[in-house]
């Protein structure tokens, strides 16, 4: 929390409203000069104003305390043993449907072809399994989706693969 840019977000939020510091502080309940402090980043709103302040300046909290800056919204979350799950279960189509099943045939044709590999190779092989299962867990990453940082530190057997994983989370924000 930085709390120049705190103060910075405040004043940009009330000027973008056409107020003075003497109606911002009216309005929530503080002198003027406390919104001067806050605006200058020499002291930080209190925790009880702050719904009041967000609401006077429409915005959140959140928007205030990070000083403008974006959060990340993720569109859902994801673990290792769920994606480990996700391309077990092609797996287990072959083994249900038959392998010759047009439907099992296609699912790896349309798999393979767009990635140029062969994906039942890593219902054989623990190495290549987990060279999907990282590709799977970036594709989401890319997509939008988190993870926790601690399950793939965990849940990887070949430490290049987890660092692969690891390096996009940075990329994505995910520490």
């Amino acid at each position: 929390m930085n709390i120049i840019k705190i103060g910075e977000q405040i004043a940009v939020l009330r000027k973008n409203k056409g107020i003075t510091q003497s109606e911002l502080g009216e309005r929530v309940g503080v002198s003027f000069q406390a919104v001067s402090k806050w605006e200058r980043g020499e002291s930080l709103p209190d925790v009880t104003v702050l719904p009041l302040l967000a609401r006077v300046l429409e915005t959140t909290i959140d928007h205030i305390l990070l000083g403008g800056e974006k959060t990340v919204e993720y569109k859902g979350k994801i673990t290792v043993s769920d994606m480990r799950k996700g391309i077990k279960s092609l797996q287990s189509m072959g083994e249900y449907l038959g392998k010759e099943n047009i439907i099992y045939r296609s699912a790896v044709k349309g798999i393979n072809v767009e990635m140029n590999t062969d994906i039942e190779k890593a219902f054989t092989d623990d190495y290549v399994f987990e060279a999907f299962l990282a590709e799977a867990i970036i594709q989401n990453l890319i997509s939008g989706v988190y993870i926790d940082v601690s399950d793939v530190k965990n849940n990887f057997r070949y430490e290049h693969f987890k660092n692969i994983v690891l390096e996009y989370c940075g990329r994505y924000g995910i520490m």
